[in-house]
């Protein structure tokens, strides 16, 4: 078996089909289409705010069919889209060949990624974490592959709202751990649907305080939800309760109990 041979067949990581069809049929929708794009905007708002308006080179990690790819790529930047999906990669390539775009697709994991040191200016890592036993390595890697004054966005799930997409189950993010174990077992056999009929259900849970220490140890600033989006178009009134909650760290962390799903970017120190 050759080198090659034998790397396929390591990534050979089959998913169910209906969670497939699932996925590219939902990534088509006005509501995916938003949501990612609202990442590309944020990411881009961040960017231009620090004076970085050149080409970059971006790594979309855990790229699923390649929306986010697609994006990047239709702005000019030199783009690198990379999943343990072999299905879900191969719809992303048919993808950007329809679009005529240049998009590097790579069938991989995230935790020992195939780009070289400091290679990348920006990387984005959506709903991905939560996925990866070995999400330690996942932030060894991104900070890994960034060049200094790099910015890498993640968002995933947050344990401190009970709200959460990843179980079909109430409170789900708030469930003892052991609990929590035994539904991953049977999201993995018996009861797929409850987690979507993802291969690979979530099995970690964060807060945006955990990260930020994670990020603080490998050389990284790091900013919330909160820091990160838009208030320019925003009413008054909720520029007021914003700015509030940026400068009470009560309202702030009430705040993330309060809002599902996890985002933040950490930006690598020059």
């Amino acid at each position: 078996m050759t080198n090659n041979e034998t790397q396929q067949k390591a990534f050979d990581h089959s998913t169910h089909q209906e969670f497939v069809d699932y996925y590219a049929k939902q990534s088509l929708t006005d509501a995916s289409v938003q949501r990612m794009r609202g990442i590309y905007d944020c990411v881009n708002r961040n960017l231009q705010q620090r004076g970085i308006t050149q080409k970059l080179n971006v790594a979309d990690i855990g790229c699923g069919v390649g929306v986010m790819s697609m994006m990047w790529a239709q702005d000019g930047h030199a783009v690198y889209g990379l999943d343990v999906n072999e299905a879900l990669v191969d719809i992303a390539k048919q993808r950007v060949q329809h679009e005529k775009l240049n998009v590097e697709f790579s069938l991989g994991t995230a935790t020992s990624l195939p780009w070289d040191d400091a290679s990348m200016d920006v990387c984005i890592a959506p709903e991905l974490l939560e996925h990866v036993e070995a999400w330690e390595l996942c932030l060894s890697e991104f900070g890994r592959i960034l060049k200094p004054s790099g910015v890498l966005y993640i968002s995933t799930a947050n344990k401190l709202c009970p709200k959460q997409q990843e179980f079909n189950l109430p409170f789900y993010s708030w469930y003892p751990s052991a609990l929590k174990r035994h539904f991953e077992n049977l999201a993995r056999t018996t009861r797929p649907d409850i987690a979507g009929y993802a291969k690979y259900p979530a099995v970690n849970w964060f807060s945006y305080y955990q990260l930020r220490k994670e990020f603080s140890k490998m050389g990284m600033d790091s900013f919330d939800r909160f820091d990160i989006m838009d208030v320019d178009k925003k009413p008054a009134y909720q520029k007021l309760i914003i700015n509030l909650i940026k400068h009470n760290p009560i309202l702030r962390w009430l705040g993330h109990v309060a809002t599902p799903g996890l985002s933040m970017l950490a930006i690598k120190k020059a």
